[in-house]
């Protein structure tokens, strides 16, 4: 790496190549989901809280957060496979939890697969806690 001082800012149109690209690399898209029509949803919604990390001109990591008023959340928390463990994924939360707190936003919810052990242990080593619900979800716009 030639300068290890990330760049957060805000998701721009030419970024969406590279941050379909390394969201594909993290393995956070699904079939059921089409990273372009997230990518518009977002653009249509709170736009401003779509972050990118760019290091020496390249995208390397993205965090999507929102708030409805009553709590915060986050999605596509990734950072591109070679420049993990240098706590830029960290880097991103903190900013997205920053940006959310600035608006009165009182706490952040987020889902992780119960199976992703790694992702699990991140969010606990920042302060994350396990809560006893269950997440229901339906689908109301089919993504073709």
């Amino acid at each position: 790496m030639e300068n290890n001082t990330p760049l957060i800012r805000i998701f721009e149109e030419k970024d969406r190549v590279a941050v379909i690209e390394l969201w594909h690399e993290c393995g956070l898209t699904r079939t059921w989901d089409d990273p372009n029509k997230d990518i518009d949803r977002k653009m249509a919604f709170q736009p401003e809280w779509f972050f990118v990390m760019q290091l020496d001109g390249k995208i390397i990591g993205t965090n999507m957060a929102g708030y409805d008023g009553h709590r915060g959340s986050i999605f596509y928390l990734a950072i591109a496979k070679e420049y993990q463990g240098h706590g830029f994924a960290k880097a991103l939360m903190l900013h997205a939890a920053n940006e959310l707190e600035k608006v009165g936003c009182p706490k952040i919810n987020l889902m992780v697969r119960s199976s992703n052990n790694a992702v699990c242990a991140f969010y606990d080593k920042l302060g994350y806690q396990k809560e006893d619900i269950v997440s229901f979800g339906r689908r109301l716009i089919k993504d073709d």
